[in-house]
């Protein structure tokens, strides 16, 4: 039998090789007992990503960024439900635990993001943060990287999104607070459940739920837009949490809400599985028959404008109750419009061009 990697604070339980690699590997016990003996720590080892550019476009119809940045590659939060985990099988690694112990940061993505910035060509629009791996992960307290790109925004008077599970952001309040008088950023706390054991169990190194609780209530007392992402809702597992946990957010000052469907692209779907039946053995298979019902019989279904929200009955009745609390709240006006008009291009020689005077 094959002995799960259980180590203590990481997410998954396996290390699998990515959907390109021809040869796997995986650890099995002779009945010697040579896997018995608990496992060492596993050290988050950081690499560095020399990408070019910074700056990520698509056209998806359901997504409202066309355009989103991230400063690191792999997440050290081990949220064992993570969509990105399938990229880390472009670098050669795993999904799984590699996803969230070998980490790329990109140490030049300010001056990268004004090089962007300052061409002619450029138009602005708003920018989406933490859409893929968390700015804030707890490695951004050494390399400083997010800090670095909020000083251009607000030198370019720049709109940008933001997207996090990390009490560090409290540490750029200066920062936002700055951006957010010239209406040119909104954050989004994300908040899967109130519980306890089950968020520890999903995102092992994230925040606690009340500790997001209370950057929400600090990010509203310092008038920065603010909203709760429930994000995953896993039918037969959170579902039941959505209202409170609305409620509570709102009670600490969310402006706004929204939801997004547990999502389990290629790799992932193995990855959760495995973890459902490791934690939740009595509810695996009716979790994973409930999610199989919003997605058309699959684990998943990458369908735009399904593929947040799923489909079938259980689909709408969830969409259904989000929209009756956020209603009853008032939170379904959304937060305000990002202002694009203040943007001015970046001059990287420090020179001004006679266009800024113009």
């Amino acid at each position: 039998m094959t002995k799960p990697l259980l180590y203590k604070g990481r997410g998954v339980a396996s290390n699998h090789a990515g959907r390109y690699e021809v040869q796997t590997t995986e650890l099995v016990d002779d009945g010697w007992g040579s896997l018995e003996a608990d496992l060492p720590p596993l050290l988050t080892e950081t690499l560095l990503d020399n990408s070019r550019s910074v700056l990520n476009y698509n056209q998806s119809p359901d997504l409202p960024f066309d355009r989103s940045l991230n400063p690191y590659r792999g997440c050290e939060h081990g949220c064992v439900y993570c969509f990105a985990r399938p990229t880390h099988a472009y670098l050669g690694l795993s999904p799984g635990l590699d996803f969230e112990s070998k980490l790329l940061y990109k140490p030049d993505a300010a001056q990268l993001l004004k090089a962007e910035l300052s061409r002619r060509t450029y138009r602005c629009a708003p920018i989406a943060i933490g859409t893929n791996t968390d700015a804030y992960q707890p490695i951004e307290r050494e390399h400083k990287i997010m800090r670095q790109l909020l000083a251009v925004f607000l030198e370019t008077r720049h709109p940008v999104t933001i997207v996090t599970k990390s009490s560090l952001i409290e540490r750029d309040i200066d920062l936002l607070s700055e951006l957010a008088q010239h209406q040119l950023v909104t954050v989004g706390i994300s908040l899967a459940s109130l519980d306890m054991k089950l968020a520890r169990l999903l995102e092992p190194r994230a925040a606690t739920p009340k500790r997001r609780l209370s950057v929400i209530e600090k990010l509203h007392n310092a008038e920065i837009p603010v909203h709760v992402l429930v994000a995953p809702v896993i039918p037969g597992l959170n579902d039941h949490e959505l209202e409170h946990v609305i409620t509570t957010a709102h009670e600490s000052g969310a402006q706004g809400a929204d939801y997004i469907l547990l999502r389990l692209p290629l790799e992932v779907a193995d990855i959760f599985e495995e973890w459902l039946h490791l934690h939740y053995p009595l509810k695996a298979e009716h979790v994973m028959q409930l999610i199989r019902d919003m997605r058309l019989g699959k684990a998943y279904d990458a369908t735009f404008f399904q593929r947040m929200v799923g489909s079938g009955v259980y689909a709408e009745l969830l969409s259904q109750r989000f929209k009756l609390i956020t209603k009853r709240l008032g939170l379904n006006q959304g937060l305000p419009n990002l202002r694009c008009d203040l943007f001015r291009p970046p001059h990287p020689g420090g020179q001004m061009s006679f266009d800024f005077f113009t």
